[in-house]
């Protein structure tokens, strides 16, 4: 079927990364496809060999169903004026589910280890509505793709035994998180003291005195194991009502094993106490030490692994810290104090000097100087005046502002940069997907190992057979650990996620964190990324008509764009020259190389040379100036009235003071750094030469950069780009890891697979160095949990009784299971103290504002 383009209106695109996901489901079924998404319309561009029946059903199946354009957008998940007013006002119901990718974040407690968070995950993802579900042990959240209700994934949560609530704040969630896992801490601690308690003066006078529990010992032993089940009733409590929980859903956890191990040992030894006269002589071993010392072992383990687990996540913290409580709001002409989450857009906020800001706004009056560094790593205060952007989490200077609030509680740009962190926090990368298969099948797997060894045992060993079957089961049971193999990927992913955000990198999830250690090229903008972003106009020549007039179309054309060359010629016509802009009609952006409209004077064209050539004007004209301004490496833009060359003009933008030196590191560790740009080739070569880049290709269109990247990932490259996350989309979504760089804005953050804060390529190779260190860690805690599990369960099974005459004792079995999870969150822990090469010029440069402030909290963000 010959390829055509078809178009959709979808009311879940909220986003360049929406247009990733239907784009890779598309291309699924048409290699060839090209996908164009325009979020803000809500409009779909496919040009496939699909028909229309086909390609609704793909992006349904993806989670994007198509939608009438015409239809009320009250329900369908449109962003309308009023789900806008009812999301500032705090009245839209969080449960209404749109159609389309929308993602929710559930808090699921009761989990104990890797099977059961297979189990969970199972359980939402065979919800209807659900896309996809990853939950995380690690931080014990879920987060699902799809538009099912919560309260429908609350219940399948609940359906398979464990609870579910949603995360509708990432603030009080990890605070209510970090409250119950003091609580926690403290019970486990409390019930490890209990056991121990008992178990070592039991196990120590055992070496001193020890009843016969047949004869006159009966007694004493009857009160052992009446002190031994108040153990298990109490401390262990939760061991045996987990598993209850899950042998009634048919499912098996950690809790299955210790519950299995220390009840079957506290049982036999109560036969042997109750029956002992009937039973031979080798078969009245007593264990009511080894049920206490295990339980007692266990908990303290889970004390010490909650306390190391607590410091995975300060990097959050340090990001919900920024945030103030409260706001000093002038309404109705009175200044009164309320609570953060009572701000409203629109509402005016006074701060005074040394205050934090509440929310993001415009400045409408006074002046001030704001420490940004917290958002954006520039250690320089920044000045603001009436008509200035302010951010939530900034700390305001010396002097008094009242500011508009624009964007109020989740919506700050603090408040996504919070939650993009705490979701990748909660992320899995593909690495961890072994360690899951393994989780599946690793209780059940456990449990018929324990069987076949105390079988082999009965039938097959020597003295005390009954003795030793019941040591070596129950060993088993106990020394298995399926929590090091469900904590050995989400921890270090927890505090490699939470590093990048202190360096200024926000990661969006797992996958982008794994595949950022394998890149082998990397391809880089040129405007804005090497250089500052902040051209100016240096040269102006007009060829045809009067200078006043020529200007006067340029401002006109410029106004209203955002990019850095519009910024300038803008700047230039009506602040230098003081030209006002002329009327204008039809005016029509050219992606990738410029504008045009209409005015009295015939057609307007300003952009590149390649705009002006297409539209048939003949450039001869200013050939002589175009190639002077080419050797002093400027940018040429050109301005044509009436279909005839009327001027040109020449636009430096400086070079970043770091572009060279971060290059130079980007090649050092390993990458074929590639320069893409829509300027010309003397511009991008001069710009090449001064920070070391060989590879430089110009001229180039948006689609012209996608296509690039595509050849490159045909040769074989795993290919990362580095772009302004707006005009780059495409490209940023087309390649293996997308990073966009400079303000965080909100296109930025869904197109790209990271985002830098700061303005600096030091942060790409920040971001990549960190990706290979985390993936290391991961790999070393995989291979200890997995080398734990083949090293220590034939051990408990008795393999080495031929040559040592010993079996291992439940006991020492309980410690090795606890200290095994401790040791993979303690490695992963080392992640904390991991520096980047080339920090330490970051460092130097953020104390030379002489700012005060820990470096800790300044890099938070």
């Amino acid at each position: 079927m010959k390829s055509q383009t078809l178009t959709r209106y979808v009311p879940g695109m909220n986003c360049q990364g929406c247009v990733k996901r239907m784009r890779e489901a598309i291309q699924a079924h048409d290699d060839n496809a090209d996908v164009v998404g325009t979020p803000a319309e809500k409009r779909l561009e496919v040009t496939a060999a699909l028909d229309g029946d086909a390609l609704d059903r793909t992006l349904a199946d993806a989670g994007f169903p198509p939608g009438d354009p015409d239809a009320p957008t009250a329900g369908d998940g449109a962003d309308s004026a009023e789900s806008s007013d009812a999301d500032a006002a705090g009245t839209a119901d969080s449960r209404e589910r749109p159609a389309g990718g929308e993602t929710t974040r559930l808090a699921v407690s009761g989990m104990t280890c890797a099977s059961c968070v297979k189990t969970v995950q199972q359980a939402l993802e065979r919800t209807s509505g659900v896309t996809s579900a990853a939950v995380n042990f690690g931080t014990h959240t879920a987060e699902v793709t799809g538009n099912a209700e919560e309260n429908a994934l609350i219940d399948a949560v609940q359906g398979v035994g464990y609870d579910a609530e949603p995360i509708v704040d990432v603030r009080d969630a990890e605070m209510t998180r970090a409250q119950q896992e003091a609580r926690d801490y403290k019970k486990r601690l409390r019930g490890s003291i209990a056991s121990l308690a008992l178990a070592v003066p039991l196990m120590a006078s055992m070496f001193v005195y020890h009843p016969d529990p047949v004869g006159t010992g009966r007694l004493y032993w009857l009160v052992i194991g009446a002190l031994t089940l108040a153990i298990m009733a109490f401390p262990g409590r939760h061991f045996f009502t987990g598993a209850w929980k899950n042998a009634k859903h048919h499912q098996a956890n950690m809790d299955t094993l210790v519950a299995m191990g220390t009840g079957t040992a506290w049982l036999y030894s109560m036969v042997v106490v109750l029956l002992g006269p009937w039973l031979p002589e080798a078969a009245r071993g007593i264990y009511f030490e080894a049920s206490a010392m295990v339980i007692g072992l266990i908990l303290l383990g889970n004390a010490m692994e909650l306390k190391a687990r607590g410091r995975t996540s300060d990097a959050l913290k340090r990001l919900l810290d920024l945030q103030t409580r409260t706001a000093r709001v002038i309404r109705d002409g009175e200044e009164q104090e309320i609570d953060i989450d009572a701000v409203r857009e629109g509402d005016h906020i006074r701060v005074r000097p040394g205050e934090r800001l509440p929310v993001d706004g415009d400045v409408t009056e006074g002046q001030s100087h704001i420490d940004e560094s917290m958002l954006t790593g520039e250690p320089v205060p920044v000045a603001k005046h009436e008509g200035s952007e302010v951010s939530a989490g900034t700390v305001n200077g010396k002097g008094g502002l009242v500011y508009r609030a624009t964007r109020v509680g989740n919506n700050t740009r603090l408040g996504q940069i919070t939650r993009q962190v705490a979701s990748a926090q909660g992320s899995r990368p593909p690495i961890g997907d072994l360690a899951d298969k393994v989780s599946s099948v690793f209780v059940p797997s456990v449990m018929i190992i324990a069987v076949l060894t105390a079988l082999a045992w009965f039938n097959f060993g020597t003295d005390e057979r009954v003795i030793h079957m019941l040591v070596a089961a129950t060993s088993v049971l106990i020394i298995a650990c399926p929590c090091a193999l469900g904590l050995a990927t989400p921890i270090s992913t927890m505090i490699g996620v939470g590093k990048a955000a202190e360096h200024g990198v926000l990661v969006r999830n797992g996958e982008a964190l794994q595949t950022a250690s394998k890149l082998t090229a990397l391809v880089v903008d040129k405007t804005g990324t090497l250089t500052e972003g902040n051209p100016r106009v240096t040269e102006a020549k007009v060829l045809a008509g009067r200078e006043h007039d020529a200007l006067s179309y340029v401002a006109a054309l410029e106004r209203g764009s955002e990019h850095p060359l519009a910024t300038a010629l803008l700047g230039y016509c009506e602040e230098e020259k003081g030209v006002d802009a002329a009327d204008i009609r039809d005016f029509d952006s050219v992606t990738g190389g410029g504008v045009k409209a209409q005015s009295d004077a015939g057609k307007l064209l300003l952009g590149n040379a390649q705009l002006l050539k297409e539209a048939g004007i003949d450039l001869s004209a200013g050939s002589d100036s175009a190639r002077a301004l080419e050797d002093k490496a400027r940018t040429i833009v050109y301005l044509a009235v009436g279909g005839r060359l009327a001027a040109l003009f020449g636009v430096s933008d400086p070079v970043r003071e770091d572009a060279k030196s971060a290059i130079a590191r980007l090649q050092a560790d390993g990458l074929h750094v590639i320069m893409l740009t829509g300027d010309n080739r003397h511009t991008a070569r001069a710009v090449g030469d001064e920070v070391g880049i060989e590879d430089c290709r110009a001229g180039l269109k948006p689609e012209d950069k996608h296509a690039e990247i595509e050849r490159l990932q045909e040769e074989g490259h795993v290919v990362g780009m580095v772009g302004d996350g707006i005009n780059d989309a495409p490209a940023l979504a087309r390649a293996d890891v997308g990073f966009a760089i400079g303000q965080g804005t909100d296109v930025a953050i869904e197109s790209a697979g990271m985002t830098l804060m700061r303005g600096s390529l030091h942060g790409v190779a920040t971001a990549i160095e960190l990706s290979q260190a985390t993936l290391a860690n991961i790999k070393q805690n995989l291979a200890g949990a997995f080398g734990y599990n083949a090293l220590c369960i034939p051990i408990a099974a008795g393999v080495f009784y031929p040559l040592t005459g010993m079996l291992l004792s439940p006991m020492i079995a309980g410690a090795a299971m606890s200290l095994s999870s401790i040791t993979v969150v303690s490695n992963a822990n080392r992640l904390r103290l991991f520096t980047p090469r080339g920090e330490e010029n970051v460092a130097t440069e953020s104390a030379a504002d002489g700012s005060t402030e820990p470096r800790e909290q300044k890099e938070a963000a």
